[in-house]
């Protein structure tokens, strides 16, 4: 039985939005019908009205799914040094179940209107949830390791995790953690590795130690090494952030640059000129870890594909785009929703290479459907009380 839903407004990502408009979903959640009414709807029983902007199923860009154990487990804004120490930590000291913080996560992803999501994997406790989800998950299977003699140790156990992926059926590609955290013998394995990629993503300049550490061997990430005792005595890593991104990361289908809080114009320009490349922004985290927002006005002064995502439980209370949307038009008050509902729905879709089937509404598609409530629709403003519903 088909359901037609209506709201002040639609956001199809297809052409403007549409005021009053219709759209007609059948039991699978495939749209069957889009309706234009100029903004002249008439009353019907058969078409379920809400006061507020439907938009299309939300794209999670970055998420850790198997670290929702760690909610509330670390104190925030004392950087990304802190943060890693007492996450390596908690996660090698704990004992506790992680199955069911993923699934309640899961869940809570669903609810808040979130349809599909790039997750990072380290382990495989993910993996059987995710087949009963309904969310559209993509595994990224994340590598790390600095000393470049253990670089075969950690493509190891890529495979073994690779095997466990393959077993569980599930959607997946190898990617690095980040260019600090990974030897250049290892960068090397992995490109191979993942040569075939349709998605890769990236940590990228979340902070500014990472530079620091990268080009001057100095600095808070190297005070982690060196007290985890993971410092070699001549660490090799590829030569920036820049040279990483262009020569040593595979140029295989789309690359997210994850964060960007610290990026700056020169590097924008160096790395742009990789294509297919978006980049993700997960302010909550970034306010969380680092206390600071990513350039948004850099990012759309240079053109930048500008896609979403939530980080982990361990740096964030919600792992909802909706509240990411928010964090963004707070500390920029002049972003457009419009453009901000592109980034969290159909830009994401493409960075997933997931846009045939996600991120806006047409016909045949099934993108699911998002009710943005409490939103100033006069001046088509998120405000501290919007909220998201599900509704397909």
């Amino acid at each position: 039985m088909n359901r037609s839903y209506s709201a002040q407004y639609i956001f199809t990502n297809t052409g403007p939005p549409l005021k009053r408009g219709i759209v007609t979903v059948d039991d699978s959640g495939r749209i069957v019908n889009i309706e234009d009414t100029g903004g002249e709807l008439r009353e019907s029983r058969a078409v379920e009205f809400h006061n507020g902007i439907i938009v299309p199923g939300f794209v999670n860009c970055h998420a850790h799914t198997e670290l929702s154990y760690l909610r509330g487990q670390i104190t925030g804004r004392k950087g990304l040094g802190y943060f890693l120490r007492h996450l390596n930590q908690l996660r090698d000291n704990f004992t506790g179940d992680t199955l069911m913080p993923i699934r309640a996560a899961d869940k809570e992803m669903y609810d808040e209107g979130t349809l599909l999501c790039a997750d990072i994997c380290n382990t495989s406790d993910s993996f059987g949830i995710k087949k009963e989800s309904s969310i559209t998950y993509i595994s990224l299977l994340e590598v790390f390791g600095i000393d470049p003699q253990k670089a075969g140790k950690r493509m190891d156990s890529l495979a073994m995790l690779t095997r466990e992926a393959e077993e569980h059926e599930v959607t997946f590609f190898p990617v690095p953690h980040s260019v600090y955290s990974l030897s250049l013998p290892l960068l090397r394995m992995l490109k191979e590795k993942s040569a075939s990629n349709r998605v890769t993503s990236l940590h990228f300049l979340e902070t500014e130690g990472e530079r620091e550490f990268i080009e001057e061997r100095r600095g808070p990430l190297l005070d982690i090494y060196r007290q985890a005792g993971w410092l070699v005595s001549r660490p090799e890593t590829a030569a920036s952030h820049s040279s990483a991104v262009l020569d040593e990361i595979t140029s295989s289908g789309n690359l997210i640059l994850v964060h960007n809080t610290f990026v700056t114009r020169e590097i924008i320009n160096k790395v742009s000129k990789r294509k297919n490349l978006y980049w993700c922004l997960c302010p909550c985290s970034n306010i969380f870890i680092e206390d600071a927002v990513p350039p948004l006005p850099l990012l759309l002064e240079e053109g930048c594909e500008i896609v979403t995502g939530t980080d982990s439980l361990a740096s964030n209370s919600r792992l909802s785009i909706l509240e990411e949307l928010k964090c963004l038009q707070h500390h920029y008050p002049s972003a457009d929703l419009g453009e901000m509902i592109r980034w969290a729905t159909i830009n994401g879709a493409r960075a997933l290479d997931r846009d045939s089937e996600y991120g806006k509404l047409a016909p045949g598609m099934r993108p699911g459907l998002v009710l943005l409530k409490n939103v100033d629709l006069q001046n088509m403003k998120l405000t501290p009380e919007s909220s998201a519903v599900r509704l397909v």
